[in-house]
């Protein structure tokens, strides 16, 4: 069967073909896989480094960075303390340049994290964890934010290709909708708790809903269902959160709370996604791609009841669930927002020689997906500091 992704979104008209812009409508935009299928990632980039000018350390956490305060002069950045696999403890300091700087590209949860350890924080987490205060920033690991993805797994009668989303429908009110399909879901998802039994007819074919022990990786890489993923992402989200840390460990994941769906305008927009999602699912083109007898209320019901939801829930509202059913779509940002934490160059606020340069610094996650932002961030962050430097 050919690829199917147009088909699941069909009805998020007009239809725009291949753009790189974001518009309203359906299109097919970028990928960063090349015509033979190979991915390609801002590592590929280290190609063009000039290697007498960088070394790469694989497997190496760091820990902290080290700040010298002069007198009364601002913190300054000097170096940073990492360990190996082994856990080896290594230092490595800036040349003695004045130019020489650190740059933070640890993401929205490393970024904030690694602040903190270091001293740059709220007094009020630092202290009872034993670290010494070099700034007593507040604002570090605040307003952080997740764009919630709800969606529905819809088994097919009909063979369904592997197809990562490079179509994705854009509604007037601000939700993305875009879909996956030919992989294990089940697997990704977690099994279901077996409350939910799937009509007859595709129970051949919907054969994972008892437990699998499949891995994340696994269930990727090995496609073994005709299942299908159709979810939203909208744009924002208004609702914020923090990051606190648990230790003072780098390799443990801090505390981190989204409170998904708290604005009242966020929910909304899932309502809506959600709706739009349905008229797809219900729709004449998207019929070969679903079991007749399959209603929308057990479409809604075996999303509830999937493993990770961890209850038995039948579906009451649309709204309920949207927040019974929210998952990750792995885009959250914030923790170092562009001046709360940063400033527009990507300074760390009150300290030298130290920049965060990631989706730490976003207040919003742009368009579908952030990663050619993030990367093109780099790109021109990189080229303006190089620039600077020769002046």
């Amino acid at each position: 069967m050919a690829n199917c992704s147009e088909k699941w979104v069909a009805g998020v008209l007009p239809f725009n073909g291949f753009t790189y812009h974001h518009i309203n409508g359906t299109k097919n935009s970028g990928t960063i896989f090349d015509q033979n299928g190979n991915r390609h990632t801002a590592a590929n980039l280290l190609e063009y480094a000039d290697p007498r000018r960088i070394k790469v350390y694989v497997h190496a956490v760091v820990n902290k960075i080290i700040f010298t305060t002069q007198g009364g002069s601002r913190p300054k950045a000097q170096g940073v303390i990492f360990y190996d696999a082994r856990g080896g403890k290594h230092t490595a300091f800036l040349k003695s340049v004045s130019r020489s700087e650190i740059i933070l590209a640890t993401g929205a949860i490393g970024s904030p994290q690694l602040l903190m350890l270091s001293g740059i924080g709220p007094t009020s987490q630092l202290e009872p964890l034993g670290i010494k205060v070099v700034l007593n920033q507040t604002m570090v690991g605040r307003e952080m934010a997740d764009n919630p993805s709800n969606g529905l797994i819809i088994p097919s009668p009909v063979l369904i290709d592997l197809d990562a989303p490079t179509t994705v429908g854009i509604t007037k009110f601000g939700n993305y909708i875009e879909s996956f399909s030919g992989y294990d879901f089940l697997a990704l998802y977690g099994s279901s708790s077996g409350s939910q039994s799937p009509p007859n007819d595709f129970t051949v074919t919907f054969n994972k809903m008892g437990e699998s022990s499949m891995s994340s990786r696994e269930a990727m890489a090995n496609p073994i269902t005709n299942l299908g993923l159709i979810l939203e992402k909208f744009v924002g989200p208004i609702s914020k959160g923090y990051l606190e840390l648990r230790n003072t460990n780098a390799s443990d994941n801090p505390k981190v709370t989204f409170n998904y769906f708290q604005a009242p305008e966020d929910l909304r927009r899932c309502v809506q996604g959600m709706e739009t999602m349905i008229d797809v699912v219900n729709s004449k083109s998207f019929s070969p791609f679903r079991y007749r007898n399959t209603t929308t209320q057990d479409l809604l019901n075996m999303m509830l009841n999937l493993k990770q939801n961890h209850r038995n829930l039948t579906v009451t509202s649309l709204e309920q669930f949207c927040r019974d059913s929210v998952n990750t779509m792995w885009h959250y940002h914030g923790g170092c927002v562009v001046g709360k934490v940063v400033d527009r160059d990507y300074k760390v606020l009150g300290v030298e020689s130290l920049r965060v340069i990631d989706g730490s610094t976003f207040n919003f996650s742009p368009g579908t997906n952030p990663q050619a932002t993030t990367m093109m961030l780099g790109r021109y962050m990189g080229r303006r500091i190089l620039q600077d430097k020769d002046r």
